[in-house]
């Protein structure tokens, strides 16, 4: 049997304290997707651990997301963006062949 030792889910399910989702506000129990009632309102629940909890409200899809990702909505930076990738060909995934320009390895 391949048990996973207690000490990991622990900390597995520990990562989750903390976690946030907004929960639309629709009568009945009809479908809860927050693509199909973007208008209606939202309940924020916090999971504990154990189970959810109410954490917060929202008027409406836009601003639970607001709620639930902050980070999406902090001010780009202003100042230069560093260039990640350089131009070329990609000469770090394959080697070269050989070359006459002196560059590569000598031809006979």
């Amino acid at each position: 049997m391949d048990d996973e030792p207690l000490k990991d889910w622990a900390e597995r399910r520990d990562a989750k304290i903390g976690r946030l989702r907004a929960v639309p506000v629709v009568p009945g129990d009809g479908p809860r997707a927050s693509h199909l009632y973007p208008d209606a309102p939202r309940v924020i629940e916090r999971w504990n651990g154990h189970d959810w909890e109410p954490y917060g409200f929202a008027a409406n899809l836009a601003e639970a997301k607001a709620i639930l990702h902050p980070e999406v909505n902090e001010p780009t930076p202003t100042g230069p963006v560093p260039k990640l990738l350089g131009s070329g060909t990609g000469k770090h995934r394959k080697p070269q062949s050989p070359t006459s320009d002196g560059g590569g390895p000598a031809q006979r």
